[in-house]
């Protein structure tokens, strides 16, 4: 057998399973998802079922897939459509899910800093990264959710009573909001440096994480990493800065502090030059 085996088989198997693989990441988080995990468990039934050679369940079973076929273009129509059209992009071969999953973490955490930021409204973000930062929210409000952008928005808003301290973030889960940070104990800080920029600036001081914040009386968002404040960043940088958190953007192999840094560096220049 295995003489007939040629190396074009072994290319052929490895193409048909990229290709399966691709087309499984597209449906992951979909309706149709649930399909195949339901077609799985009946293809394994059927073939426990001709093993022991069950002729009764080996019909039914035989029927019930041919009803199947005919009925799933039509239930999942909408999916299958946007199947095709991600095919048709390309984006199969581009994108991972992971990559998809951080495009939307990305999106909606840099949706509600800018809507805080055009409605003046002051907030502090922390992204955890490998310091734990347990001994800060173990005393704060734990909240354990998904981040939406709703969420962020809703803790910030004037007169809630979790507005005040900042939000831990862990990945993609908020861990916990009214959470005080040590203030910095930099003493070449302008005074005119607010308490959300001198929390943000002593949490970095002390961990590895990124805060971010919004200025309630400039209307700018800042970054502080390592002990370093950058003000005033625009938009794309925003979202950049989120899409390396969330390992968006993996086309070089190095670590998420080297890509955050280089980051730092293009958001220095480019003050810089303005």
């Amino acid at each position: 057998m295995f003489d007939l085996f040629r190396w074009q088989d072994i290319l052929d198997i490895l193409i048909v399973a990229f290709i399966m693989y691709r087309l499984l990441l597209l449906l992951v988080g979909t309706r149709a998802m649930q399909l195949v995990k339901g077609l799985l468990i009946l293809g394994g039934i059927s073939a426990l079922a001709r093993l022991l050679q069950l002729s009764t369940v080996s019909w039914f079973l035989a029927k019930t897939l041919t009803v199947l076929v005919i009925a799933i273009p039509i239930v999942f129509q909408p999916e299958l459509r946007k199947m095709l059209e991600e095919l048709g992009r390309g984006r199969i071969w581009k994108r991972s899910q992971v990559e998809k999953r951080a495009q939307f973490l990305s999106d909606e955490i840099t949706n509600a800093l800018l809507f805080l930021k055009n409605k003046k409204i002051g907030a502090l973000l922390v992204l955890q990264r490998n310091t734990g930062l347990k001994d800060f929210w173990r005393t704060a409000v734990r909240i354990d959710a998904q981040l939406s952008q709703e969420l962020i928005i809703s803790i910030f808003w004037p007169n809630n009573p979790l507005h005040d301290g900042a939000v831990i973030i862990e990945n993609s889960t908020i861990i916990a909001a009214s959470t005080y940070l040590p203030l910095s104990e930099n003493s070449d800080l302008s005074r005119w440096i607010g308490t959300r920029h001198r929390a943000a600036l002593g949490v970095t001081e002390v961990s590895d994480a990124i805060a971010v914040v919004v200025s309630e009386e400039r209307g700018e968002i800042s970054l502080a990493i390592n002990g370093h404040m950058s003000r005033n960043l625009k938009e794309s940088q925003v979202r950049r800065l989120f899409q390396h958190y969330f390992g968006a953007l993996e086309e070089e192999k190095k670590s998420i502090w080297n890509r955050i840094h280089d980051e730092i560096n293009s958001i220095g220049h480019e003050t810089e030059e303005e």
